[in-house]
């Protein structure tokens, strides 16, 4: 059936696609065999080839399968953006594991949260993070702990407890690989679904694959031999992990990683020095870009960018507009949230990039509008509704949580909790959020975790968190108190109640203190009165 939005695609996108019965690894196989000694990844002075990759991938499986990982077993790569990220991942899927990528700078708590939804048998860490990775190995039951640090020989260690002695990875070459197939697990990726509460969205190889395919032909216009990603986005964030690493190696590309919290005008410098091409990114960089650089004017610098992506986050007009002018490329915004496993909309690289919208759905992605009111789906352009996605990229539903994953995936359809509209060519623009859910420069944040752990602070008799606007960060946490009688809180010291027990995003960056928060009949905190006091 056609879709309105197939006449908006760029002339040489392919509305439908075929997407071979593969597994990652296999993909990788591949792709290494088309581009051996091209250059895979650049992270400061280190550099590994595809083949590199693949072999030292291959090497670390071996160990992992040598030390009693069984398929189907999850694996917690708990890392920043560094070459070991890539061979802890595609190490657990030859395998025959399943990732499960958890944020380095997590406090511990938080850590353990995640842990005790994925249950992971190891556990993969940096050896600059002894600290939360001893806490946590004596929180969570685990099989083995691994420590690894930024070494020549990109080397993968075990971690013995109370020793520091590092253990190199043995070749056992008679180690044979088990047989990965599509329909298998791949990834638990932990996403705030549809309710604003931290669950793991499964992903078989077979979804992410489309999504990768799907990506890499909507990029294919602009896409030559020899491209180079700037990959700052975190790989343990979803968008990062399948735009800026897999789509990227489909792609036969180079990928620059960069710390996402480094200097923009270090990140400016990679972009030269590397002649990057294509920049995955939010729109809190590319606000970071504007200021600055703080001109009109083209910077050279970033001379050899062709095409930026914004996601995870709304892309505000004269954010896009400013960074287009100095940097001279096209700023298209897309669309993904973690249950697809990413990408589902973006604006066309080539043509019709408009202002304000998430963009057209990728290749065999369909949409409809949910009326909240009577419950009827429609495509009638200007309708505004839940925004229901299906395509070959949707997840199988929610780790251990049977109830939720029928909830969102209600009659085949994913429930992204989003409120949009469509316009007569296709374009779909986000003008609201059925859920609560904060985005900190497009890191989610979910209200009731903030509340959970204000909630025993003394001096607090009630809370509730909301997102407010923030320039540089897009959104921020919000508190809302109410305090028991003769107490006295203000906001430093919220933010000292906070520290190690929150990541750092999303500790409160303001407070209000209220005589009583504004409720329902049934008692229900109405969070939506809270804007105006």
């Amino acid at each position: 059936m056609k879709k309105p939005w197939y006449e908006s695609y760029d002339s040489n996108v392919r509305h439908s696609l075929i997407y071979p019965e593969i597994s990652i690894p296999t993909l990788l196989k591949l792709l290494v065999e088309q581009n051996s000694q091209r250059i895979a990844i650049i992270h400061g002075k280190r550099q590994i080839s595809y083949s590199q990759l693949y072999q030292k991938s291959s090497n670390l499986a071996r160990k992992f399968l040598a030390d009693g990982l069984k398929p189907g077993d999850r694996v917690a790569i708990c890392l920043a953006n560094q070459i070991e990220f890539a061979l802890s991942f595609y190490a657990t899927l030859i395998a025959g594991g399943v990732v499960a990528a958890v944020n380095p700078n997590y406090p511990a708590r938080e850590i353990r949260f995640q842990a005790d939804i994925a249950k992971p048998k190891f556990f993969i860490g940096n050896r600059k993070n002894l600290t939360v990775v001893n806490e946590i190995k004596s929180q969570i039951e685990l099989e083995k702990v691994y420590l690894c640090d930024e070494s020549e020989d990109f080397s993968v260690v075990e971690f013995d407890e109370g020793a520091t002695k590092i253990k190199q990875p043995h070749k056992l070459e008679d180690i044979i690989f088990p047989e990965v197939k599509s329909d298998q697990v791949a990834i638990l990726q932990f996403s705030g679904g549809t309710t604003g509460i931290p669950k793991a969205a499964v992903g078989l190889h077979r979804n992410v694959i489309a999504n990768i395919f799907q990506f890499s032909e909507w990029l294919s216009p602009i896409i030559k031999e020899n491209e180079v990603f700037l990959t700052a986005i975190p790989l343990f964030h979803v968008y990062g992990m399948v735009i800026g690493l897999n789509v990227a190696l489909n792609l036969g590309a180079t990928i620059v990683l960069a710390d996402g919290a480094k200097e923009i005008e270090g990140i400016a410098e990679l972009i030269s020095k590397h002649k990057v091409s294509v920049f995955p990114g939010v729109p809190t960089i590319f606000n970071a870009f504007n200021r600055h650089f703080n001109s009109p004017e083209k910077s050279p610098q970033l001379d050899s960018l062709k095409v930026c992506i914004s996601g995870s986050a709304p892309l505000p007009i004269n954010v896009k507009s400013k960074f287009e002018e100095i940097s001279g490329s096209h700023l298209v915004e897309g669309y993904g949230l973690s249950e697809a496993p990413t990408a589902t909309h973006c604006n066309p690289v080539g043509k019709g990039n408009r202002d304000g919208s998430i963009g057209l759905p990728l290749p065999d992605v369909d949409c409809q509008i949910l009326d909240l009111q009577t419950g009827m789906l429609s495509l009638e352009p200007g309708k505004t509704g839940e925004l229901l996605i299906r395509g070959p990229q949707v997840m199988q539903g929610y780790y251990g949580n049977q109830k939720e994953s029928t909830e969102s995936l209600t009659g085949g359809w994913l429930h992204t909790g989003d409120i949009a509209y469509m316009d007569s060519d296709g374009y779909f623009y986000i003008v609201g959020r059925r859920k609560e859910m904060i985005k900190v420069g497009g890191l989610q944040v979910w209200p009731n975790e903030i509340e959970d752990v204000l909630r025993l602070m003394p001096g607090i008799r009630e809370n509730a968190i909301t997102g407010i606007a923030d320039e540089k960060s897009g959104e921020v946490p919000k508190a809302w108190v109410v305090l028991e009688e003769g107490a006295s809180v203000n906001l430093p010291k919220v933010r000292k109640f906070c520290e190690n027990k929150l990541a750092g995003y999303k500790i409160p960056r303001k407070l209000a203190i209220l005589d009583e928060l504004p409720k329902s009949a049934v008692g229900k905190i109405l969070k939506y009165k809270l804007v105006d006091k």
